[in-house]
């Protein structure tokens, strides 16, 4: 088989579509009419080799006696050698014994020397690609990506990549002095994939692909060293390449676990979360991140010493800019290394689980950065994002969109969803900016967006997409909260997929969350004004099933912390911060609330330095905090204030209309008939003698004030408790008279 110079130049110049043709053992002939093996020929190129020796070892890899099959003879100065063995003729197991330049020896497997993954009797790979292919895969991550194997008793890494409009795929990596000539990868043309197997690479490797497009109109290809779309683990940044992931860890527990997540995650479960952005919350006192075993050991204590149930993690999914807080995702399948190795989270979420407490996770598929080593014209053509211009690109975020019309960009995303929440066991995702997948006129004037097929402004691909992922993850994995960020009236974002909705479990209430802040930030005086959005979120609340958000958004760019958001004094901000949590908790929806907000923070949340936990040495922090602990436990423990956050008749007004006291008396039911009472004040004024109408005739007692003086209040309240009177008040049979205390909320449970 004799090369020709063409395929040596591709060779040395890693340019080569086929390397594995010509690099490796083969059989050859003397000439094309002598149709029977004469032999053998071996080609390795070794750019800083001096001498190479093929040597014969057994099944074990162990040398054989007279073990020197040939010395290869340098046909390339850039390293290409060449040299036969006559007296074989079928392939063998051989080694590469190399003196380099500098008279170092050398004594490695040939990669050329191992066969193509379609070849291996273990997985059936064809059909991976296929799926994969078709759009129908939701674990790709297994057979692309890079993996640590055992292949003929040699131990190394398999790597495999799309790259579908590729010329030549390179891996390089700290294991070959990130020469593109050393491992030109095996192309796979009917599924657009390239792969080689790399004996004696491990786990931490450090490894990017370099991708040769096709030439172009002019002749020309481009090179781009490229991360691995599928890396399981990444270099920290600013570093940015990708990294061998070690294998999966042994879990304990977990079937415990995952079989009660079901009922921890329901609608008519309490589910109380709190949002952490990992490398703000805490740091050491050099400023730099706590490890994911430090944020185990005091992140998860905490949540659960407030009587949270879940933890939602801002994006860890690798990403090069940390100004981004994680929503310019690079590698979606990889937890960012600026906390540690992988197998770190996994113990932090195990740690969580053996806890009690669920974990959510931000989750990125609406678009991605533009680096120059991520996603962006991966093989030199519009891959991963959409090559029409008005679809391909983000206007606010100048961030690319996925096409979601793509069957391997749908596997892609379907793999990296369940990838969390299999691999990692997590409770589910919160997916993010919904509605700029939703919309194909998203944050677009007229003539900047492109109609889909009917015309319309929906883009019907994303909505299919994300369809069958909630569709997928909800059969497979029963009990996984998908939670979508979408901020529009979209019908039926937490309808099921067969009934024409979205499939979510639940949506984030931006209705809710915008109205309360804009009445809250408001001067008592002037509320009477806009006392509509107060009360205008229970003509939807169970339109879908809601989560109540305060969340980062509401504590950056200019707009002031939680506690800074309100007005007044001190002692009003604080108070109306208290009155505004007592009615967050008491209205239906599942609650979110962003770290920092649960102790009044003073200052905007900074993501470049941890929370202002000096704070707490202020009695009035300490007790908001020890407020929204108490809040937390009263919601779980009060089926009235959880079961029925998502059912229609869990909710009656008592007193919706008395905008001139800026009052409301609300009621919230349990499934077997437990009753609470909820009553707030939004004036600093005391309001006594209050009547109200119940539904119910008895004893009311008092069981949280957020006036109360342990929480740093004035301590107005009702005692224990009220007796209700046989006094008809707004149609109903009795009523009760109660003290209301200035801005505040107070919570009465019925007893008899």
């Amino acid at each position: 088989m004799k090369i020709a110079p063409s395929a040596i130049a591709d060779l040395v110049s890693a340019t080569a579509f086929d390397p594995c043709r010509w690099l490796g053992m083969h059989p050859y002939k003397k000439d094309s009419a002598d149709m029977a093996a004469s032999g053998l020929v071996v080609r390795v190129l070794w750019p800083a080799a001096r001498r190479i020796e093929v040597i014969a070892v057994d099944a074990n890899g162990t040398s054989l006696p007279g073990s020197v099959l040939a010395v290869l003879m340098q046909i390339h100065p850039d390293g290409l050698f060449e040299g036969a063995i006559s007296d074989h003729n079928d392939c063998m197991p051989y080694r590469l014994r190399i003196t380099d330049v500098n008279n170092e020896l050398h004594v490695v497997d040939d990669p050329y020397r191992f066969g193509s993954m379609l070849d291996d009797p273990r997985r059936d790979y064809a059909q991976d690609m296929q799926r994969f292919a078709a759009g129908e895969h939701d674990s790709a991550q297994a057979f692309l990506g890079a993996h640590e194997i055992t292949l003929d008793g040699v131990i190394g890494v398999r790597f495999c990549v799309w790259a579908p409009n590729a010329s030549c795929v390179s891996v390089i990596g700290d294991f070959n002095v990130w020469d593109a000539r050393r491992h030109m990868l095996r192309n796979h043309p009917d599924f657009g994939v390239w792969e080689l197997f790399v004996p004696g690479v491990r786990a931490g490797a450090v490894y990017k692909f370099s991708v040769l497009s096709r030439a172009d109109s002019a002749g020309v290809a481009q090179r781009q060293d490229k991360a691995d779309p599928f890396a399981l683990a990444a270099e920290r940044p600013p570093a940015n390449a990708s990294r061998v992931g070690p294998k999966p860890m042994t879990w304990s527990g977990v079937d415990s676990w995952e079989s009660a997540r079901e009922a921890r995650n329901n609608r008519h479960a309490p589910v109380c979360i709190y949002e952490v952005h990992l490398g703000s919350w805490r740091r050491h006192e050099d400023g730099s991140y706590l490890n994911w075993d430090e944020l185990a050991q005091t992140l998860v204590p905490y949540a659960l010493e407030l009587n949270f149930t879940h933890l939602q993690l801002m994006p860890i999914s690798e990403y090069p800019f940390s100004g981004s807080w994680g929503y310019q995702p690079i590698s979606l399948f990889a937890p960012t290394s600026r906390f540690g190795e992988p197998d770190g989270f996994q113990r932090f979420v195990e740690t969580a689980h053996r806890s009690g407490l669920g974990v959510l996770l931000d989750w990125v598929p609406a678009h991605f950065p533009k680096d120059p080593h991520g996603l962006t014209e991966f093989d030199g053509s519009h891959l991963y994002e959409h090559s029409h211009p008005l679809r391909r690109e983000h206007p606010d975020w100048g961030t690319l969109i996925y096409n979601y019309s793509r069957n391997e960009v749908r596997s892609f995303l379907f793999s990296a969803a369940q990838h969390w929440l299999d691999h990692y066991r997590v409770d589910g995702l919160r997916v993010d900016a919904v509605a700029s997948m939703l919309y194909l006129d998203y944050s677009r004037n007229e003539g900047e967006w492109q109609p889909n097929s009917h015309g319309g402004r929906e883009d019907l691909e994303a909505v299919d997409f994300i369809r069958e992922l909630n569709v997928r993850t909800h059969r497979g994995r029963p009990g996984t909260m998908m939670v979508a960020e979408e901020s529009t009236a979209w019908d039926g974002v937490t309808r099921p997929a067969d009934q024409g909705g979205l499939g979510f479990g639940y949506k984030w209430n931006m209705g809710w969350m915008n109205d309360t802040l804009d009445y809250f930030g408001r001067d008592p005086i002037h509320r009477s004004h806009h006392h509509a959005a107060l009360t205008f979120s229970m003509v939807y609340a169970f339109d879908e099933n809601f989560v109540l958000p305060l969340s980062h958004d509401e504590v950056v760019h200019g707009k002031g912390s939680m506690l800074s958001r309100m007005p007044g004094d001190r002692w009003q901000q604080f108070a109306n911060l208290r009155a505004y949590y007592g009615y967050m908790w008491a209205h239906p929806g599942k609650k979110l609330l962003f770290m920092g907000s649960e102790f009044g923070q003073p200052e905007e949340w900074n993501h470049d330095a941890q929370l202002n936990w000096q704070a707490l040495a202020g009695h009035d922090h300490r007790a908001l905090q020890s407020l929204v602990g108490d809040l937390n436990a009263l919601y779980r423990a009060e089926p009235a204030l959880h079961f029925g956050d998502c059912v229609t008749g869990s909710f009656q007004w008592l007193d919706v209309d008395n905008a001139k006291d800026s009052i409301i008396a609300f009621a919230r039911t349990g499934p077997d008939g437990e009753l609470c009472l909820i009553l707030c004040n939004f004036t600093p004024v005391v309001r006594h003698n209050y009547r109200v109408g119940v539904p119910q005739a008895g004893y009311f007692a008092e069981i949280l004030n957020t006036d109360a003086a342990c929480y740093g209040g004035s301590d107005v309240g009702n005692a224990s408790g009220l007796e209700s009177e046989a006094v008809v008040c707004s149609d109903f049979p009795a009523s009760i008279v109660a003290t209301l205390p200035p801005l505040s909320t107070s919570v009465f449970r019925f007893c008899s």
